[in-house]
């Protein structure tokens, strides 16, 4: 048994060796900040802005919600197009899973998708079989696309055959369906634990990856998002597979967005500044982005 578990541990540390993840968290802080006062001024455009609209995640996770109040929210993004005939709607709608049958059923608009945390979201601290379920029903119930949080315990103690066969069965429920998968950046702490945490979550199956739950601080900071787009631009060069990238939590503000933006422009360039590949995890970054392309205050959300 020893062997064999030896042999699995070789399989990930062999795969982590082909990427460089000996990061200084100094280095990375100073690249960052050179290329956010050198690129983001530009990337303040009414285009840009409307661009990241399109990428948002709307997104409502708590403790009170409700069927009714989830179909409210469903039905405001139902309103959006003939609101505002000019602006793309937003990307999908994010919420718990018990919902994804209130949003199916509510959803009018083509295009937008729904997203359903899963998996014992936020903190992924329950049972495998409780994860795949949960992840299979909310499947069933409509939801297009998942986002689980990795086991950043199994993570930190260096167990990384538990944690990728965790999101690679994750993934076999998913098939067709995207998987996001949550690092919790702000649990991981240094640069190198989240270039390790993403290169993994990549190998195991992941579609895309996303900085944070929201549910803890720090939560998505611009230097987790440089490593991360780091990650997965090397992840593409070596193997030719394309992952999404999701920032989440924390976005406060319309410059906020844009800091995103350009990381993800600088990075991995234009075939990620799509929908399919770049998406904004935040509940108030709608309203923020409307009242900035309106130049005035709005309240849609």
């Amino acid at each position: 048994m020893e062997n064999h578990n030896h042999h699995f541990q070789d399989k990930y540390q062999a795969t982590l060796a082909k990427y460089n993840t000996h990061l200084s968290d100094a280095e990375v802080a100073a690249q960052v900040s050179r290329l956010i006062s050198e690129k983001a001024p530009a990337n303040h455009t009414e285009e840009v802005k409307k661009f990241l609209f399109h990428c948002i995640d709307l997104t409502t996770l708590n403790t009170t919600d409700s069927d009714e109040s989830v179909m409210k929210f469903t039905q405001r993004v139902n309103d959006f197009d003939s609101e505002f005939p000019d602006l793309p709607n937003v990307a999908a709608i994010c919420v718990y899973p018990n919902f994804a049958e209130a949003v199916h059923d509510t959803l009018e608009v083509e295009a937008v998708k729904i997203a359903c945390v899963s998996a014992g979201f936020p903190t992924s601290q329950t049972f495998i079989e409780v994860k795949v379920a949960e992840t299979a029903m909310a499947l069933h119930d409509g939801a297009d696309e998942i986002d689980i949080v990795i086991s950043v315990g199994k993570f930190l103690s260096g167990d990384y055959e538990s944690m990728c066969d965790e999101i690679q069965e994750i993934k076999e429920v998913c098939k067709e369906a995207h998987l996001k998968v949550i690092l919790e950046t702000g649990a991981l702490k240094t640069a190198e634990n989240i270039k390790k945490a993403a290169i993994l979550s990549m190998y195991a199956g992941a579609d895309f990856i996303k900085t944070s739950t929201g549910k803890m601080q720090p939560a998505a900071t611009p230097e987790a998002a440089y490593v991360m787009c780091q990650a997965i631009k090397e992840y593409h060069e070596q193997t030719g597979i394309q992952v999404g990238f999701k920032p989440a939590g924390g976005i406060n503000s319309v410059d906020d967005a844009i800091v995103y933006y350009t990381i993800v422009k600088e990075v991995l360039g234009e075939e990620w500044l799509s929908n399919d590949y770049f998406r904004l995890g935040t509940s108030r970054l709608g309203n923020l982005l409307l009242s900035d392309i309106k130049g005035k205050e709005i309240k849609f959300f």
